[in-house]
Parts: C-alpha cells; structure tokens; sequence
C-alpha cells in the first residue's frame, strides 16, 4: 500500500495529514510513505523527521501521487492539484462537499473515492478518527486566548500593590467538544465563566469544569437528537433561548460560540441589539462563523467592531496551532488507514457497506454518494 501526503496550499492551512510518528508506524506495518518535500514544515515537523521515520520525500506533488492507492490532504485539493488524483486512488481529507460547488463531481468523473473527513460517523468505535472533534479542542482552547488578548482587561482576579482587580466573566455558547476546551481554558486563565447549551446532558460537563450552566425551560432531552448533536429548534423555542441569553449577555466581558447543527446554517443566538446591550471593550469570538455565525453581526474571517463590542469571525482557528493540530489530526488520520487495511494484510480496502466508511465516502466508483 503506498501512502502519499501532500503539502497543504489552502490559504492560511499550516497542518499536515500525518506526522512523522504516523508514518514510522504505516511503514513498520508494510506501507510505503511518500511525503511531498516540506509538508510538515510549517508544523514544525521537518523532512528529516520524516526521512527518519522511513518516508521518502518526493520534490512535487506530481511526483508524490505516482502510483498513489492513498492520498491524504488537510484540506480538498485545489483546482490545478485535481488534475494529478489517479484514477481508483483514494482521497482523505476534509472535503466539505457543500461548498465544494464542480469538485465532486469533477472527483467522480476521475473515478477517485473520496473519504470526507468530516463525515465519520459519532459513533464509539469512530472517535478515534474524528477529527472534527479533535481540532475543535483546539479552536476552543485558541479563541478564548484570542479573545483574552483583545480585552481590554484582565481575566483573572489580581491582588496587588495598586489594589485589587475583579475577574473577568466569560460566556461560551455551546457545550460540545470546543465549548468544553473554552470553558477549561478561560477557568484557567481566571474568568468566571458560565455557558449555555440546548442539551441536558451538557449541565453536568460544563458544571464539572467549575463553570455555571445557565438554566432554561428549552433545556430538554427533546432537544438532542441521536447522534448528541442539537437540534433545530421550533420558532417559539428559539425565542425562548434568545430571551434567555439575552438577559445573562449584558454582564459578560467575553462571550465564545461554538454552536452548530450538523449540515445547516448556524443557529443565531446573539442578535444585534443584544450586542448593543452590551458592555463597550467586550469581545465576541463566534467560532461558527464559517457556517453563518451564532452572532447576527459576525463577518466570516473578518473582525468588526460595533458600539465597543469587538466581533471575531476566524478562519480556521486550529491551522493556528499547527503543531499540535497536526499531531491529533495525524492521529485521526492513523486510525482510520488501519481501518482501511485488510487483515489479511497490507491491502486498501474500501467497502461502501461498512458503517464508518461508507458514511464517509462522498465519490466511488465514479458515483457521487452524497445524500
């Protein structure tokens, strides 16, 4: 099985798909490596480390496809990248068909099988190569340090010769995987920090983090549906949350939100006037911005200032942290080529009726599966 990973080109993109460390176990397990020359340079992993490991570096990406069963990306290839995908290789990567617009089906014309990283399924015996999960930690964990640096106060309660400094509040919206690593990380920077989620069974992981769960009558077990994911809400009840942000908002210096519905416009939970309502030098960061934003006045990878209140809509909080990001994502990535691999041996085998990889397969066959 040979294995080719290819330099990130995407705007702002500093992951790579494996690290050293994946790679040292695909090659003691069989597989041949080939990694384009500096890949992993701006996650500070170098060719060496890769050489070491028992890849080979190829000096293009032309050169690192050739002969291809698997080819793994951070991002979706870019226009003039498709035209090297060989037909029946398989492409992993973050594919996000839905604003793909020509990719897919220009994927299916070539007859490569696209495995869309961002569709393994919440299922247990899929964590492992979740990497939606794996990299929201980490945008979770960077946007309130983001926020953090754009207060113009501190966080944490000081006590010092010049008197005492009361802590700052922060607010996350949203209690999955980034919510949660928010709420870690503003309670260890000082802030006392509260949040809010739809789903019942986030009041107990948001109060064993030390934070407050702010309360609700839309707070239901209704409200989740199968996968842990929330659901979209009715009219009366969307109003009834709005209410109920909008009057904790008003005190809060930082306000994260990370909430999201798989496959659908963000829900809005902070409208123009509860921004107005707030106090001027406080600092949104809407990490659903990508998806139209939790906040009505978010500017996708823009920053925006309204009335005092500072708006962030960032571009991929994670490639910020490529380091890191790189390792989990590598990890995501690891997991899921052992599941690929035969057991009778060192064999690709891409199977449309096994749970996880056929809900991830987007193209097969020169089929688009996209439902």
């Amino acid at each position: 099985m040979r294995i080719s990973v290819l330099t990130e080109r995407a705007e702002g993109e500093q992951r790579v798909a494996l690290v050293p460390e994946n790679v040292a176990k695909l090659v003691k397990a069989g597989a041949t490596v080939v990694v384009q020359q500096s890949a992993g340079a701006r996650a500070f992993y170098a060719d060496e480390a890769y050489r070491a490991a028992g890849a080979t570096i190829a000096a293009t990406a032309a050169e690192a496809v050739v002969g291809a069963d698997i080819i793994a990306k951070v991002q979706r290839p870019l226009a003039d990248e498709m035209a090297l995908l060989p037909s029946g290789v398989a492409l992993i990567c973050l594919l996000n068909a839905q604003s793909a617009g020509d990719l897919v089906q220009q994927l299916a014309t070539q007859r490569v099988n696209t495995l869309a990283l961002e569709r393994v399924p919440r299922i247990t015996r899929a964590q492992s190569m979740d990497v939606l999960s794996s990299q929201a930690t980490v945008a979770g964990y960077k946007a309130v340090l983001m926020g953090a640096a754009a207060l113009p106060r501190l966080l944490p309660m000081m006590t010092t010769a010049a008197g005492s400094l009361t802590p700052g509040k922060a607010f996350v919206l949203g209690a999955g995987v980034a919510g949660l690593q928010a709420i870690a990380t503003a309670r260890r920077l000082g802030a006392i920090v509260s949040a809010f989620d739809v789903r019942p069974a986030a009041a107990e992981q948001v109060q064993s983090l030390g934070a407050t769960f702010v309360k609700s009558d839309v707070v239901t077990a209704a409200a989740e549906d199968k996968g842990g994911y929330a659901k979209a809400q009715s009219q009366d009840e969307a109003t009834r949350t709005l209410e109920t942000i909008g009057r904790h908002i008003v005190s809060q210096d930082l306000v994260i939100t990370t909430a999201a519905i798989p496959g659908r416009a963000a829900p809005r939970l902070i409208t123009a006037d509860m921004v107005h309502a707030m106090k001027p030098g406080s600092v949104i960061v809407d990490l659903a911005a990508e998806t139209g934003g939790n906040c009505e006045l978010t500017v996708f990878g823009e920053t925006v200032v309204v009335n005092g209140v500072t708006i962030f809509g960032p571009r991929n909080l994670p490639a910020t942290q490529p380091m890191h990001a790189s390792q989990m994502f590598g990890r995501n990535v690891f997991t899921l080529l052992q599941h690929l691999t035969s057991k009778e041996g060192n064999t690709l085998v891409v199977d449309p009726a096994d749970e996880i990889t056929g809900a991830m397969l987007v193209t097969h066959d020169g089929q688009i599966r996209l439902t």
